[in-house]
């Protein structure tokens, strides 16, 4: 059994939290006190095919807490699958995960808000029309998204970002297939129906997690302004070499949340 496999490497102690990592935020699973496996290690896992992400499962300890951190995700948009990252979010699953928190890198529909800053995720739209639970044959497929982010977890990040003084603000992401970047158009359009973040990624785990039972929040990252809202070129490269910016409050908050979970 696969989770098995990974006791043996890692240890059979159950963890508390997965973390799922987001473009240019690799750099997070560097901070774990643990052990890294390879995903092509790992039956079943998907050989991640984005630059940007480091496709390793890490366990170990974060701020005192038992983590499983996935360092990079396949998308739907490399081959047209909703529910490639079903095997690691079951995993996660599987070795205890109470919860998981998903990062990511979007686009901003927010003039106010700016490349560099981070947003939590109150709600999402699934602009894309894909689901992860299409083809599963049990009524758990059913699920309810009602507190798809979970308002504990949200209140306890959002004192996370108070104590580690970072500002990070609130807003509903829109998830596009991708791998283009949407048009003016589309931006125009989310804009009204209420996103206030653009991306190509999280809610198919998000909803996977909920499937299994488990608690989800997840953060943003913004790495630039939604198309029709800036002059600047939008490109992958443009996604990574901003990505940094953020990272840094986005650890903060991070590592103040886990600090806080293990009292």
């Amino acid at each position: 059994m696969l989770v098995d496999l990974i006791r043996v490497k890692a240890g059979a102690e159950p963890i508390k939290f997965g973390l799922i990592l987001g473009s240019g935020l690799g750099h997070i699973a560097e901070q774990v006190d643990g052990i890294a496996i390879d995903y092509t290690d790992l039956p079943g896992f998907p050989h991640a095919g984005v630059s940007g992400h480091n496709p390793k499962l890490v366990v170990g300890d974060l701020e005192g807490v038992r983590v499983a951190v996935l360092g990079g995700r396949m998308h739907y948009y490399e081959q047209g699958q909703a529910d490639v990252m079903r095997v690691p979010v079951e995993t996660l699953h599987q070795l205890g995960a109470e919860a998981i928190i998903a990062t990511n890198a979007a686009g901003t529909c927010e003039p106010n808000t700016k490349p560099g800053d981070i947003m939590m995720l109150s709600d999402h739209i699934n602009f894309a029309g894909a689901n992860p639970l299409i083809g599963e044959e049990t009524d758990q497929r059913f699920v309810s998204l009602s507190d798809a982010y979970d308002p504990a977890m949200r209140t306890a990040l959002r004192s996370a970002a108070k104590a580690a003084d970072v500002d990070m603000s609130e807003g509903v992401y829109a998830w596009f297939s991708g791998p283009s970047f949407e048009t003016p158009a589309e931006i125009r359009a989310i804009r009204r129906m209420g996103a206030d973040a653009v991306g190509m990624s999280t809610v198919p785990e998000v909803i996977l997690a909920r499937f299994f039972g488990m608690k989800a929040a997840a953060i943003s990252v913004i790495t630039n302004m939604a198309a029709g809202l800036s002059t600047e070129n939008l490109s992958h490269e443009h996604t990574k070499k901003m990505a940094p910016l953020g990272a840094a409050k986005l650890e903060k908050v991070l590592r103040r949340y886990l600090s806080n979970q293990s009292r």
